[in-house]
């Protein structure tokens, strides 16, 4: 079973590429020479990843490949441990359609009775591995994105009727209409008040791989918007997408100060409590200084945060500390100082407690 010349390729050196039906008992000869280099790294990075095609003949992969939804799809990975990616979504519903499979010399992964949802990045790599670490091999890699075309389903399906969207002023963000046809004509539009947004191919761009692309998302961006796909029929119409903006100031923590109360009696039990704000991925620590800690004097520090939301779609992490004495001394009276730092610095506040 040759594999077809294809003009401008290499020729194929003695062994390579002759990969026997499964159903003869042959065993596979080892390739006597090493692959050369091919001078396209882009065709290199593709070589270890190849469909099946019917009548055991072998196809190499280019960066984008077309199916009909319902075909099934057979790709191999040259090697001995292949790691595969595919669409999240095959996971996520534990889809029987998949079956992965780690052979002598290449991985296998088949998907049965394909559907528009499967469309995406197929992608495979080897892992190199010394005793139990391992790490991917970055020379030998194999990608390809599928579209699975359907008529009826224009948009790859999503499991949701609507979807959160955020703005960050300092990332682009993607509302991501994916399609299932790679030549549908895409729109975006704005439910109110009802328009077509304009994409002039610089600050928003539509990617079949990703979906329309905010360059520079501002807060004149948000609202609601859904996009439109047609492609020889009735135009048809993606979920929504709720765009929410989201400025949550960049850099160290903004923080408070405050005790329960700024004059005590001895024997009062006092508490200071320092809180921080800031976005809802980042972590703060608190560090005290106290009147009391040269001396080595107990008090109870406890931490905690919890996420809020603003209301206007926008969730920040409010972070407290808080000290507390127990029963309040001379030596107790002065200033209370937090630090709460976090990846992009430190802020310190403080208050004073004094004895009456």
């Amino acid at each position: 079973h040759e594999v077809p010349h294809l003009p401008g390729k290499r020729p194929k050196e003695p062994g390579e590429n002759k990969i026997k039906p499964v159903n003869k008992k042959v065993k596979p000869k080892t390739p006597k020479m090493k692959e050369r280099e091919s001078a396209d790294s882009s065709l290199k990075s593709q070589s270890i990843l190849t469909q099946v095609m019917d009548k055991g003949r072998f196809q190499k992969l280019a960066a984008t490949l077309s199916l009909s939804a319902g075909q099934s799809l057979e790709l191999r990975c040259k090697g001995s441990n292949v790691t595969w990616n595919y669409p999240s979504y095959l996971d996520t519903f534990k889809d029987s359609r998949l079956s992965i499979k780690q052979l002598d010399r290449y991985g296998q992964l088949i998907l049965a009775n394909s559907t528009a949802a499967d469309t995406g990045e197929y992608s495979c790599w080897l892992q190199l591995c010394n005793g139990n670490k391992c790490r991917k091999d970055e020379t030998k890699t194999g990608s390809t994105y599928i579209f699975f075309t359907d008529k009826e389903e224009l948009f790859v399906p999503t499991p949701s009727y609507f979807e959160i969207v955020y703005l960050n002023p300092d990332k682009p963000a993607v509302i991501p209409c994916r399609v299932t046809t790679p030549s549908a004509k895409v729109t975006l539009h704005r439910e109110f008040p009802a328009e077509e947004i304009e994409t002039d191919g610089t600050d928003i761009i539509y990617d079949v791989k990703k979906g329309f692309v905010y360059q520079h998302p501002t807060s004149d961006h948000k609202g609601i918007v859904y996009c439109k796909a047609e492609s020889h029929g009735a135009p048809q119409i993606s979920i929504k997408y709720h765009l929410l903006y989201v400025e949550v100031p960049k850099g160290p923590p903004s923080a408070t100060i405050a005790a329960s109360s700024n004059r005590a009696e001895v024997s009062d039990r006092v508490h200071v409590i320092c809180t921080a704000l800031g976005e809802p991925d980042v972590d703060v620590n608190f560090r005290w200084q106290y009147p009391g800690q040269e001396s080595e004097r107990p008090v109870i520090i406890q931490n905690f945060w919890r996420l809020i939301n603003r209301g206007t779609g926008h969730t920040i992490r409010i972070s407290k500390s808080i000290l507390l004495v127990e029963d309040f001394e001379a030596r107790d009276a002065g200033n209370y100082i937090c630090i709460a730092q976090n990846l992009q610095g430190e802020t310190t506040v403080a208050t004073t407690v004094e004895l009456n």
